[in-house]
């Protein structure tokens, strides 16, 4: 039938995809294709294979002798997490992945003439990590989806493989925080395959 969207038009070919981040608080975007609102970064090239986002919920289930099956099943939590690796180091990207720190600039010493400005990136202590919200934007031809977290944190160690012979990454591993009785994320979409039967 005219007007009908056909099951091979709903496979999704991630063929672009960023990651935003933003302190948390800044204003999200309010559709899949406005551009960022003020206050949002990217964090620029990631590696082809390494986003991904997981939702796993949690469960209990209540066992009767009269039944080899659950009598009931319930949901005790909720959590959901967003992988993925950077190829670009900047200051924001290593604040980001190692859940916030600070860079000051220092003076070098020692040698003749003016040397070049350095940094020093300083972790953040126990107890110091701060939140970010975060957006994963996803562009299948005229298609868009962005994944909305207004607070993730941090929340996995840093492991860093320093090769010759391939690209250093930075891993970035946010865990989705909810609370204050707002959606802890959500998905906005053109695409008209999410349109509410009629």
């Amino acid at each position: 039938m005219a007007g009908e969207i056909s099951n091979a038009q709903q496979i999704v070919i991630p063929s672009r995809t960023r990651v935003w981040l933003a302190p948390v608080g800044t204003e999200a975007p309010t559709d899949a294709t406005v551009t960022m609102p003020t206050g949002w970064f990217s964090v620029g090239l990631t590696s082809e294979d390494s986003l991904k986002f997981n939702e796993e919920p949690q469960f209990e289930q209540v066992r009767s002798a009269q039944s080899d099956f659950p009598s009931r099943t319930f949901q005790t939590s909720d959590s959901a997490t967003v992988e993925v690796d950077l190829q670009q180091w900047s200051g924001a990207n290593f604040k980001a992945v190692f859940g916030g720190g600070s860079i000051s600039e220092i003076t070098p010493t020692g040698g003749t003439g003016t040397p070049p400005k350095q940094y020093r990136f300083t972790p953040p202590r126990i107890g110091g990590r701060t939140e970010v919200a975060a957006v994963i934007e996803i562009i299948d031809g005229a298609k868009s989806y962005r994944y909305v977290m207004p607070r993730t944190m941090q929340m996995e160690g840093v492991s860093t493989d320093l090769q010759k012979s391939k690209e250093a990454v930075l891993p970035l591993r946010l865990a989705v925080q909810g609370g204050d009785e707002a959606d802890a994320w959500y998905v906005l979409t053109n695409d008209p395959a999410f349109a509410p039967a009629a």
